[in-house]
């Protein structure tokens, strides 16, 4: 009961909060947040890595159809799970200094959105799955096309359909598993693993599916929706986008795609590859170039999703347990990056890197904490972002050593685009812009000092969480490979 309870929580106080007005409904929204991280941890004290799948609930929902509401939680799925109800109450605290019209609506789209993206990280079944990834696209719909930029209508209308495109795919690939599965068909996750299609069929199946991931992380080419769209969203709906949902696209690989048709990604692998590897040093080239520090940090984020998507391709322990630590490093580091630059946007009125600089001199605290964040992105050691980095070039390198020396460059790069952001923004004459710049807030602070102990926390201490996710990645590969 207690998965069910992770998932239904925040949808159920959504509710109550849709009915609030002004500041009662963001203050009902942050403490239901903090519920539900407080239950997380409380799972995550309980579990036990070497168990298998915990906390599961198991019943009929089309029961003439062999479709059940199959949920539960091994090693892979904690992780994110965690990451969502970390990350969740930083995002609306956030948001306190934004006045949104509607509030009730906007804090209870964002714990709908908590309930579809948990859904997808805990669902056992094809078609629950299918259900909650849907589910999780509706809410952040409404929040970048309502609460967005100028031009949210359009680019939060492409961002709709390349996703509903994707998903269709992935719902034809569902259901001719389905269909495979002897006897009375079920969708179960664990009937598909045990399927046995010829190399033939799991070729266009993996195409099917991987489609949906590939659009969701986004992995080159099927980007062309992200940066329009973290750009134009509110920030918000970016920190939401961006350090939670695309990890369903990274989720969705490992779940349902390596171990349901191995031979297709046997075939496939070296052109996934190839792609991410473009995409590292497509979006860290782009990054280079940008004005628009919330454009930068969107193509930053194509390029660390790049060489999380090669790790998972390479199908060795190093790259597939360096996709987990990077995912709940990279959601960790991109929400303290966009609300870094939201906090100069909302003093400022820009976030333009040439309209600003010397804003250390007026703000000794926000240095400090950009300093960190910003090492964090660039894997500086001690850092979260070293521990990933450096287990997903590994896997890389194991799998082939040129394409790990290529996806390399990774590291030269984010160096490059984040330093002289930094460098541009934070030094320099201040002029009669950054001038108006103050210091961060308590409640800012209340957002920024969980992100730092968590950079530092994974740094050092890395195998509290990669000994969560070890077992279950273990076992994955074995499935994988048998």
């Amino acid at each position: 009961m207690l998965t069910a309870f992770l998932l239904f929580w925040p949808a159920l106080a959504g509710l109550l909060v849709l009915l609030m007005r002004g500041e009662a409904a963001k203050k009902v929204a942050l403490g239901a947040a903090v519920i539900e991280f407080l239950a997380v941890v409380d799972a995550m004290m309980q579990f036990d890595p070497n168990a298998g799948t915990q906390f599961e609930l198991n019943l009929p929902w089309i029961e003439n159809a062999g479709i059940a509401f199959h949920i539960g939680m091994d090693g892979i799925s904690m992780l994110l799970v965690f990451l969502a109800a970390f990350l969740v109450p930083l995002i609306i605290l956030a948001s306190f200094k934004h006045d949104y019209r509607n509030p009730g609506t906007f804090y209870a789209l964002i714990l709908f959105m908590q309930t579809g993206m948990i859904g997808s990280f805990v669902a056992l079944d094809a078609f629950v799955f299918y259900f909650f990834w849907e589910v999780a696209l509706i809410p952040i719909y409404f929040i970048a096309g309502i609460w967005g930029g100028e031009r949210r209508v359009p680019v939060t209308f492409k961002f709709f359909i390349y996703t509903i495109f994707g998903s269709l795919f992935m719902l034809v690939g569902f259901v001719y598993l389905y269909f495979q599965t002897p006897g009375t068909h079920t969708s179960d996750l664990s009937a598909f693993y045990q399927l046995a299609l010829s190399p033939e069929n799991q070729s266009w199946v993996f195409w099917f599916i991987f489609l949906a991931f590939a659009i969701k992380m986004p992995v080159f080419p099927f980007h062309t929706w992200q940066p329009d769209t973290y750009t134009e969203a509110p920030t918000t709906g970016t920190m939401l986008l961006s350090g939670i949902m695309l990890k369903m696209g990274i989720y969705g690989v490992i779940r349902w795609l390596l171990p349901v048709v191995p031979a297709g990604v046997a075939q496939w692998a070296d052109v996934v590859l190839v792609l991410a590897i473009i995409g590292i040093i497509y979006g860290a080239i782009i990054a280079i170039r940008q004005n628009d520090m919330k454009r930068l940090a969107a193509f930053s984020s194509i390029s660390h999703v790049g060489l999380i998507a090669a790790g998972l391709f390479t199908l060795n322990m190093q790259g597939l347990q360096g996709a987990m630590i990077q995912m709940l490093s990279h959601g960790i580091n991109v929400v303290g990056i966009f609300f870094l630059i939201d906090i100069i946007f909302r003093r400022l009125g820009t976030r333009e890197i040439k309209a600003l600089g010397g804003i250390t001199q007026y703000g000794k605290a926000f240095t400090i904490c950009f300093m960190v964040v910003l090492l964090a992105m660039v894997g500086l050691p001690l850092t979260n972002g070293f521990v990933g980095e450096f287990l997903l070039l590994s896997g890389v390198f194991q799998y082939n050593y040129i394409m790990g020396g290529v996806a390399g460059i990774t590291i030269i790069l984010g160096a490059v685009y984040m330093f002289r952001m930094f460098q541009r923004v934070m030094f320099g004459e201040a002029n009669y812009v950054t001038s108006k710049f103050t210091d961060l807030t308590a409640t800012e602070m209340a957002v920024l000092i969980p992100i730092i102990i968590m950079i530092f926390w994974i740094g050092l201490h890395p195998n509290t969480f990669l000994q969560i996710s070890e077992p279950a990645v273990r076992d994955l590969l074995t499935i994988i490979k048998r």
